[in-house]
């Protein structure tokens, strides 16, 4: 499994749309609107690199109001729970 943190920066006013738009998306099961340098966070848990690629170049850059994006792939996940169960790929 493939996990990413993809850092998205949107249009002012199409903030809540698309992260409407994006919580529906394969592979995207979480979205939160921050603070900060960037306007949502979407926490990506797919099973190949090549289905992040489609998902980011793709998908998520093809939203309206999407103006930027940077991805952070996870190497190793740390936690307490088993992140593999809790999220079926299926």
């Amino acid at each position: 499994m493939v996990t990413a943190i993809i850092l998205i920066n949107v249009e002012p006013s199409r903030t809540a749309a698309v992260a409407e738009i994006l919580s529906e998306m394969p592979g995207i099961t979480e979205v939160y609107s921050v603070a900060g340098k960037f306007d949502l966070v979407a926490i990506v848990r797919v099973r190949e690199n090549e289905a992040l690629a489609d998902l980011v170049a793709q998908r998520i850059r093809a939203v309206e109001g999407v103006t930027r994006t940077e991805t952070l792939i996870a190497f190793r996940a740390f936690s307490r729970y088993d992140l593999v169960s809790l999220f079926s790929l299926d």
